[in-house]
Protein backbone atom coordinates (compact mmCIF):
# COMPACT_ATOMS: atom_id res chain seq x y z
CA UNK A 1 0.00 0.00 0.00
CA UNK A 2 1.76 3.15 -1.05
CA UNK A 3 2.04 6.38 1.39
CA UNK A 4 -0.14 9.51 1.02
CA UNK A 5 2.49 11.99 1.42
CA UNK A 6 -0.25 14.65 1.19
CA UNK A 7 -1.51 13.12 4.59
CA UNK A 8 2.00 13.67 5.90
CA UNK A 9 1.90 17.27 5.58
CA UNK A 10 0.12 17.35 8.92
CA UNK A 11 2.95 15.75 10.56
CA UNK A 12 5.10 19.37 11.29
CA UNK A 13 1.85 20.72 12.48
CA UNK A 14 1.57 17.72 14.93
CA UNK A 15 5.43 18.32 16.11
CA UNK A 16 4.54 22.00 16.69
CA UNK A 17 1.75 21.13 19.16
CA UNK A 18 3.94 18.55 21.25
CA UNK A 19 6.83 20.97 21.21
CA UNK A 20 4.23 23.46 23.00
CA UNK A 21 3.25 21.00 25.66
CA UNK A 22 6.69 20.92 26.98
CA UNK A 23 6.56 24.55 27.92
CA UNK A 24 2.86 23.68 29.48
CA UNK A 25 3.39 20.37 31.04
CA UNK A 26 7.28 21.17 32.29
CA UNK A 27 6.74 18.18 35.44
CA UNK A 28 7.21 15.33 32.84
CA UNK A 29 10.28 17.16 30.83
CA UNK A 30 14.31 16.81 31.63
CA UNK A 31 15.38 19.17 29.09
CA UNK A 32 18.27 21.75 29.31
CA UNK A 33 19.58 20.02 32.33
CA UNK A 34 22.22 17.67 32.77
CA UNK A 35 21.73 13.78 31.94
CA UNK A 36 19.67 11.61 34.25
CA UNK A 37 20.94 8.05 35.45
CA UNK A 38 20.88 5.88 32.12
CA UNK A 39 17.99 2.99 32.92
CA UNK A 40 20.00 0.42 30.84
CA UNK A 41 23.01 0.83 32.33
CA UNK A 42 22.12 0.45 35.99
CA UNK A 43 20.03 -2.55 35.17
CA UNK A 44 22.95 -4.07 33.44
CA UNK A 45 24.94 -3.80 36.87
CA UNK A 46 22.35 -5.12 38.56
CA UNK A 47 22.94 -8.41 36.30
CA UNK A 48 26.75 -7.91 37.38
CA UNK A 49 26.19 -7.69 41.02
CA UNK A 50 24.17 -10.93 40.37
CA UNK A 51 26.92 -12.63 38.76
CA UNK A 52 29.01 -11.37 41.80
CA UNK A 53 26.56 -12.83 44.25
CA UNK A 54 25.64 -16.17 42.76
CA UNK A 55 28.96 -16.68 41.03
CA UNK A 56 28.38 -19.84 38.70
CA UNK A 57 24.34 -19.60 38.49
CA UNK A 58 24.16 -16.94 36.11
CA UNK A 59 26.34 -16.34 32.46
CA UNK A 60 29.23 -17.81 32.84
CA UNK A 61 30.14 -20.78 32.77
CA UNK A 62 33.11 -22.51 33.60
CA UNK A 63 34.01 -20.49 36.91
CA UNK A 64 36.64 -22.30 39.54
CA UNK A 65 38.57 -21.37 42.15
CA UNK A 66 41.55 -21.24 39.81
CA UNK A 67 39.62 -18.60 37.75
CA UNK A 68 37.58 -16.93 39.93
CA UNK A 69 39.51 -14.40 41.24
CA UNK A 70 40.54 -13.10 37.77
CA UNK A 71 36.53 -13.20 36.79
CA UNK A 72 35.35 -11.10 39.53
CA UNK A 73 37.75 -8.16 39.50
CA UNK A 74 37.32 -7.77 36.00
CA UNK A 75 32.90 -7.13 37.10
CA UNK A 76 34.27 -5.19 40.10
CA UNK A 77 36.12 -2.98 37.92
CA UNK A 78 33.19 -2.32 35.42
CA UNK A 79 30.85 -2.38 38.11
CA UNK A 80 33.02 0.44 40.11
CA UNK A 81 33.13 2.82 36.57
CA UNK A 82 29.51 2.07 35.31
CA UNK A 83 28.39 2.55 38.91
CA UNK A 84 30.32 5.84 39.52
CA UNK A 85 29.09 7.63 36.58
CA UNK A 86 25.30 6.75 37.20
CA UNK A 87 25.63 7.65 40.79
CA UNK A 88 27.01 10.97 39.92
CA UNK A 89 23.90 12.04 37.57
CA UNK A 90 21.85 11.41 40.23
CA UNK A 91 23.90 13.35 42.95
CA UNK A 92 23.48 15.96 40.28
CA UNK A 93 20.05 15.59 39.37
CA UNK A 94 19.31 15.87 43.52
CA UNK A 95 21.57 18.92 43.26
CA UNK A 96 19.62 20.72 40.75
CA UNK A 97 20.95 19.21 37.68
CA UNK A 98 22.44 21.94 35.83
CA UNK A 99 26.10 21.32 34.60
CA UNK A 100 27.42 24.55 35.17
CA UNK A 101 27.54 23.45 38.95
CA UNK A 102 31.29 23.14 39.76
CA UNK A 103 30.73 20.46 42.16
CA UNK A 104 33.00 17.22 41.02
CA UNK A 105 29.75 15.07 41.42
CA UNK A 106 31.59 12.06 39.76
CA UNK A 107 34.08 12.25 42.49
CA UNK A 108 31.23 12.49 45.44
CA UNK A 109 29.71 8.91 43.08
CA UNK A 110 32.83 6.97 43.33
CA UNK A 111 33.44 7.44 47.01
CA UNK A 112 29.84 6.45 47.69
CA UNK A 113 30.44 3.73 45.19
CA UNK A 114 33.60 2.35 46.95
CA UNK A 115 31.62 1.91 49.45
CA UNK A 116 28.69 0.29 48.45
CA UNK A 117 31.15 -2.19 46.59
CA UNK A 118 32.74 -3.02 49.87
CA UNK A 119 29.58 -3.93 51.39
CA UNK A 120 29.40 -6.86 49.07
CA UNK A 121 30.70 -9.86 51.04
CA UNK A 122 28.16 -8.95 53.78
CA UNK A 123 24.94 -8.80 51.40
CA UNK A 124 26.28 -12.25 50.38
CA UNK A 125 26.53 -13.33 53.83
CA UNK A 126 22.96 -12.28 54.29
CA UNK A 127 21.82 -14.26 50.58
CA UNK A 128 22.91 -17.18 52.14
CA UNK A 129 20.44 -16.94 54.92
CA UNK A 130 17.50 -16.41 52.66
CA UNK A 131 18.73 -18.84 50.47
CA UNK A 132 19.18 -21.46 53.28
CA UNK A 133 15.34 -19.75 55.18
CA UNK A 134 13.56 -20.63 51.19
CA UNK A 135 14.92 -24.30 51.34
CA UNK A 136 13.76 -24.89 54.43
CA UNK A 137 10.77 -23.02 54.66
CA UNK A 138 9.70 -25.07 51.54
CA UNK A 139 8.98 -29.13 51.23
CA UNK A 140 8.89 -28.37 47.90
CA UNK A 141 12.28 -27.41 47.05
CA UNK A 142 14.66 -29.96 46.33
CA UNK A 143 17.71 -28.23 46.37
CA UNK A 144 19.18 -24.71 47.49
CA UNK A 145 19.92 -24.70 43.82
CA UNK A 146 16.48 -24.58 43.06
CA UNK A 147 15.89 -21.26 45.12
CA UNK A 148 18.83 -19.36 43.34
CA UNK A 149 17.27 -20.50 39.69
CA UNK A 150 13.73 -20.18 40.13
CA UNK A 151 12.13 -18.76 42.84
CA UNK A 152 10.99 -15.06 42.91
CA UNK A 153 11.28 -14.44 46.20
CA UNK A 154 14.68 -14.69 46.23
CA UNK A 155 15.45 -12.48 43.05
CA UNK A 156 13.26 -9.82 44.47
CA UNK A 157 15.45 -10.20 48.06
CA UNK A 158 18.11 -10.23 46.38
CA UNK A 159 17.98 -6.71 44.42
CA UNK A 160 16.19 -5.66 47.56
CA UNK A 161 19.69 -5.85 49.66
CA UNK A 162 21.62 -4.13 47.06
CA UNK A 163 19.20 -1.59 46.67
CA UNK A 164 19.07 -0.51 50.19
CA UNK A 165 22.70 -0.36 50.74
CA UNK A 166 22.62 2.05 48.32
CA UNK A 167 19.91 3.49 49.86
CA UNK A 168 21.31 3.99 53.06
CA UNK A 169 24.06 5.77 51.05
CA UNK A 170 21.73 8.61 50.58
CA UNK A 171 22.19 7.92 46.51
CA UNK A 172 18.90 9.07 45.02
CA UNK A 173 16.84 8.03 42.40
CA UNK A 174 18.98 4.11 41.44
CA UNK A 175 17.96 2.58 44.00
CA UNK A 176 14.33 3.33 43.39
CA UNK A 177 15.14 2.33 39.85
CA UNK A 178 16.36 -1.23 40.73
CA UNK A 179 13.34 -1.49 43.18
CA UNK A 180 10.66 -0.82 40.10
CA UNK A 181 12.36 -3.06 37.79
CA UNK A 182 12.78 -6.24 40.03
CA UNK A 183 8.83 -5.13 40.84
CA UNK A 184 8.10 -5.66 37.47
CA UNK A 185 9.57 -8.83 37.02
CA UNK A 186 8.19 -10.26 39.83
CA UNK A 187 5.31 -8.69 41.19
CA UNK A 188 6.70 -8.39 44.42
CA UNK A 189 7.54 -4.63 45.94
CA UNK A 190 9.66 -3.80 48.19
CA UNK A 191 10.76 -0.37 48.48
CA UNK A 192 14.00 -0.23 49.06
CA UNK A 193 13.99 2.11 52.40
CA UNK A 194 12.60 -1.38 54.10
CA UNK A 195 14.97 -2.73 56.79
CA UNK A 196 15.10 -6.65 56.67
CA UNK A 197 16.63 -9.05 58.29
CA UNK A 198 18.36 -12.59 57.98
CA UNK A 199 17.05 -15.46 57.05
CA UNK A 200 13.55 -13.87 54.91
CA UNK A 201 11.56 -16.29 52.89
CA UNK A 202 8.87 -14.77 50.67
CA UNK A 203 7.14 -17.70 49.60
CA UNK A 204 5.44 -17.14 46.00
CA UNK A 205 5.72 -14.14 46.06
CA UNK A 206 2.91 -12.32 43.82
CA UNK A 207 1.47 -9.14 45.16
CA UNK A 208 3.32 -8.72 48.20
CA UNK A 209 3.89 -4.92 49.16
CA UNK A 210 6.57 -3.39 51.81
CA UNK A 211 6.80 -0.16 52.43
CA UNK A 212 9.68 2.43 53.12
CA UNK A 213 9.95 2.55 56.58
CA UNK A 214 8.84 -1.37 57.04
CA UNK A 215 11.62 -3.00 59.75
CA UNK A 216 11.31 -7.00 59.66
CA UNK A 217 13.35 -9.19 62.08
CA UNK A 218 15.54 -12.27 61.10
CA UNK A 219 13.74 -15.43 60.67
CA UNK A 220 10.28 -13.94 58.98
CA UNK A 221 8.38 -15.90 56.44
CA UNK A 222 5.72 -14.23 54.10
CA UNK A 223 3.30 -15.54 51.62
CA UNK A 224 1.39 -13.89 48.49
CA UNK A 225 -0.74 -11.36 48.77
CA UNK A 226 0.39 -9.48 51.71
CA UNK A 227 0.85 -5.92 52.11
CA UNK A 228 2.95 -4.55 54.94
CA UNK A 229 1.30 -0.76 54.35
CA UNK A 230 0.72 2.56 55.94
CA UNK A 231 -2.45 3.16 57.60
CA UNK A 232 -2.71 6.75 56.68
CA UNK A 233 -0.59 9.51 55.54
CA UNK A 234 -0.19 12.47 57.97
CA UNK A 235 -0.25 16.15 56.37
CA UNK A 236 1.13 19.45 57.56
CA UNK A 237 -0.57 22.70 57.84
CA UNK A 238 -0.41 23.51 53.85
CA UNK A 239 -1.77 20.41 52.98
CA UNK A 240 0.94 18.43 51.73
CA UNK A 241 2.50 15.11 53.03
CA UNK A 242 4.68 15.00 55.75
CA UNK A 243 7.94 12.94 54.80
CA UNK A 244 10.48 11.02 56.73
CA UNK A 245 8.14 9.48 59.41
CA UNK A 246 8.07 5.92 60.70
CA UNK A 247 4.01 4.91 58.38
CA UNK A 248 5.06 1.22 57.90
CA UNK A 249 4.45 -1.95 60.64
CA UNK A 250 7.12 -3.35 62.56
CA UNK A 251 7.69 -7.36 62.16
CA UNK A 252 9.51 -8.93 64.93
CA UNK A 253 11.62 -11.99 64.71
CA UNK A 254 10.31 -15.85 63.64
CA UNK A 255 6.87 -14.38 62.45
CA UNK A 256 4.96 -15.79 59.72
CA UNK A 257 2.19 -13.59 57.80
CA UNK A 258 -0.01 -15.59 55.50
CA UNK A 259 -1.66 -14.72 52.03
CA UNK A 260 -3.55 -11.79 51.57
CA UNK A 261 -2.82 -10.46 55.07
CA UNK A 262 -2.86 -6.97 55.80
CA UNK A 263 -0.68 -5.19 58.09
CA UNK A 264 -0.99 -1.19 58.25
CA UNK A 265 0.79 1.41 60.39
CA UNK A 266 4.16 2.60 62.36
CA UNK A 267 2.97 2.36 65.63
CA UNK A 268 1.63 -1.49 64.46
CA UNK A 269 4.39 -4.03 65.83
CA UNK A 270 3.86 -8.06 65.32
CA UNK A 271 5.68 -9.76 68.33
CA UNK A 272 8.60 -11.85 68.09
CA UNK A 273 6.95 -15.34 67.67
CA UNK A 274 3.51 -14.22 66.41
CA UNK A 275 1.34 -16.37 63.31
CA UNK A 276 -0.82 -13.79 61.20
CA UNK A 277 -3.62 -15.71 59.47
CA UNK A 278 -4.48 -15.69 55.50
CA UNK A 279 -6.47 -12.62 54.63
CA UNK A 280 -6.61 -10.82 58.07
CA UNK A 281 -6.29 -6.58 58.30
CA UNK A 282 -4.20 -5.61 61.21
CA UNK A 283 -3.79 -1.67 62.27
CA UNK A 284 -3.02 -2.58 66.15
CA UNK A 285 0.36 -4.63 67.51
CA UNK A 286 0.18 -7.94 68.39
CA UNK A 287 1.84 -9.41 71.62
CA UNK A 288 4.60 -11.96 71.28
CA UNK A 289 3.84 -15.54 70.45
CA UNK A 290 -0.16 -14.52 69.31
CA UNK A 291 -2.00 -16.34 66.82
CA UNK A 292 -4.68 -14.03 64.76
CA UNK A 293 -7.12 -15.70 62.19
CA UNK A 294 -10.01 -14.74 60.62
CA UNK A 295 -13.38 -16.47 62.15
CA UNK A 296 -13.91 -19.83 59.94
CA UNK A 297 -16.55 -19.02 56.89
CA UNK A 298 -19.44 -20.72 56.27
CA UNK A 299 -19.80 -22.75 53.49
CA UNK A 300 -22.66 -24.43 51.40
CA UNK A 301 -22.10 -27.85 49.60
CA UNK A 302 -24.42 -28.82 47.17
CA UNK A 303 -25.09 -32.11 45.33
CA UNK A 304 -22.69 -33.40 43.16
CA UNK A 305 -24.65 -32.97 40.40
CA UNK A 306 -23.51 -31.32 36.53
CA UNK A 307 -25.74 -28.45 37.98
CA UNK A 308 -23.49 -28.04 41.06
CA UNK A 309 -20.78 -26.16 39.02
CA UNK A 310 -22.99 -23.64 37.47
CA UNK A 311 -22.91 -20.50 39.69
CA UNK A 312 -26.15 -19.62 41.58
CA UNK A 313 -27.43 -16.31 42.36
CA UNK A 314 -26.64 -14.81 45.55
CA UNK A 315 -24.03 -17.91 46.28
CA UNK A 316 -21.81 -17.16 49.12
CA UNK A 317 -19.21 -18.60 50.71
Amino acid sequence: MATDFRLKERLPRLTDRLVETYSQHAIINHLDHCPLPKYEAVIDSIQDLKEILFPGYRRREGLHHGNIEYYVGDLVDRLHDALTKQVGRALLHEAGGHCEDGTDFEALGQAKVLEFLDRLPQVRAQLATDVQAAYDGDPACKCPAEVIFCYPGLEAVTVHRLAHELYKLEIPFIPRMMAEWSHARTGIDIHPGATIGEYFFIDHGTGVVIGETCRIGDHVKIYQGVTLGAVSFPTDENGQLVRDQKRHPTIEDHVVVYANATILGGRTVIGEGSVIGSSVWLTKSVAPNTTVTMEAPSLRIRNEDADALKPEVGYQI
